[in-house]
């Protein structure tokens, strides 16, 4: 299947486009580069044409444009933030969590390796302002504030000595200066504090969910296939630990162009994608490979897309990022784990369906093969979405008279009309609930 051509290059009249807040221009692409996507229209654009070249950048470009990777990392770039650097020193906690391993290993050893110098410098200008060094040949009565310290080496020595409170008993501290017991304490303290904060950074940067969140799969592809007799988008979501997960909630967002009442365009516009799982049940027990279904109906945010049949070759339709995000609690550690991947149109495939992954072993245990998890099979029938009718006006017979033609009609309260009619909706609502209710659960574990 290929891409099809992004709204972008449908017109040649620039339109006022909201992408994320921001003014900007539908004619340019939402990454840069791919500029000759509007010149593939042009006339004459062979095969081997730079229409034709252009054309091809720009649907490679859109295939791989996303707000979010597969493995659920931001592809979003921040630009021209004034007093970004400010922001972040203020929540430096935050900042050192974020920060990549080699760089925050970098700033741990740096971190002592400058404060044993700096320190060093200092109990150098001690020495030197009471004249312990060497050059000026003290004499042999004369008590240094630190022994044994007359050289600026011998002052990160001692700097290092104490900070780590090694202490191998030939450089000490002596009661003559003041100063120098003052400068001690002082660094003993701050460097404290230092090495309590970089070192809760570095438990909490371990502690994180994050590695947790990668031991959950989602299925490389998403399937529409009927189920219950409707059409409905499928995902398949895994547990590879036998720690479970609690209070799962899988949830999608659409992120799509849209187009106001007010004929403003909208980049990358969020709609609701709800998702259910086999038992219907909020909080689903993911001990085992479980499908989740998003049923498309009149109210699904992709009902227009699935009205063509999976819409490729309709450019405003084949438009879109499918963003799943699955929410948990980490059992050991009570933590909250969050796991995210997208799903681009040709990554949804139209009439498939998962194979099942769950056997039965001879011994007696169920067994989870994941070599059929990111398997697909064509499914006999294609979905088949129908769209309903639009609603037909009411039918006004007016009487001659002006009254209604019928018995009723004559001298009848539109106010009362209305209310007889919302009691009969609402009692219709209340059987439908009944005979739903009192239908048998119908549950599908798992695709076993």
């Amino acid at each position: 299947m290929t891409s099809a051509t992004p709204p972008s290059s449908q017109g040649s009249s620039p339109q006022k486009v909201c992408h994320s807040q921001t003014q900007t221009d539908l004619t340019k692409p939402l990454l840069g580069g791919g500029g000759g996507a509007g010149g593939a229209g042009g006339p004459g654009a062979g095969a081997g044409s730079p229409g034709a070249v252009a054309a091809g950048a720009a649907c490679a470009l859109r295939r791989r444009r996303r707000v979010l990777s597969k493995d659920g990392r931001s592809n979003v770039r921040i630009e021209h933030v004034s007093g970004r650097g400010a922001l972040y020193l203020r929540d430096l906690w935050t900042t050192f969590l974020d920060m990549q391993w080699r760089y925050k290993l970098f700033l741990f050893a740096a971190t002592f390796a400058g404060t044993w110098f700096v320190f060093g410098v200092l109990w150098y200008l001690v020495a030197l302002v009471h004249g312990d060094l060497l050059e000026f040949d003290p004499p042999s009565n004369h008590t240094p504030c630190v022994m044994q310290v007359q050289t600026l080496t011998a002052a990160f020595l001692f700097s290092l000595e104490s900070q780590t409170t090694i202490g191998y008993g030939f450089r000490c501290i002596t009661e003559e200066c003041p100063a120098a017991i003052i400068l001690l304490i002082f660094q003993l303290v701050l460097t404290m504090v230092m090495e309590i904060f970089i070192t809760g950074t570095f438990l909490a940067k371990v502690a994180r969910p994050k590695k947790r969140g990668e031991t959950v799969k989602f299925s490389q592809n998403a399937v529409v296939s009927s189920h219950e007799g409707r059409p409905c988008l499928m995902i398949r979501v895994a547990n590879m630990r036998k720690s479970l997960l609690l209070g799962c909630q899988v949830t999608g967002k659409l992120l799509q162009t849209s187009l106001t009442k007010e004929g403003e365009t909208v980049r990358l516009d969020q709609r609701n994608v709800p998702f259910q799982v086999d038992t219907s049940s909020d909080s689903p027990f993911l001990i085992l490979p479980l499908t989740f279904y998003h049923i498309i109906d009149d109210t699904s945010p992709m009902r227009h897309w699935a009205a063509k049949g999976g819409g490729w070759m309709d450019p405003d339709l084949a438009d879109f990022e499918l963003l799943v995000i699955l929410s948990a609690t980490v059992e050991p550690t009570s933590a909250t784990c969050q796991v995210r991947t997208s799903y681009l149109p040709d990554e949804i495939l139209w009439g498939y369906e998962f194979p099942p992954v769950v056997s039965l072993s001879a011994s007696g245990k169920y067994v989870a093969d994941f070599a059929f998890f990111d398997k697909v099979a064509k499914t006999k029938t294609l979905p088949l979405f129908k769209q309903p009718p639009p609603p037909s006006p009411p039918a006004q017979q007016a009487h001659p008279g002006g009254r209604g033609a019928g018995p009723e009609g004559r001298g009848a309260d539109p106010e009362k009309m209305r209310l007889e009619e919302s009691y009969r909706g609402e009692e219709r609502g209340r059987e439908r609930g009944r005979v739903r209710d009192s239908s048998p659960l119908n549950v599908r574990i798992s695709n076993v």
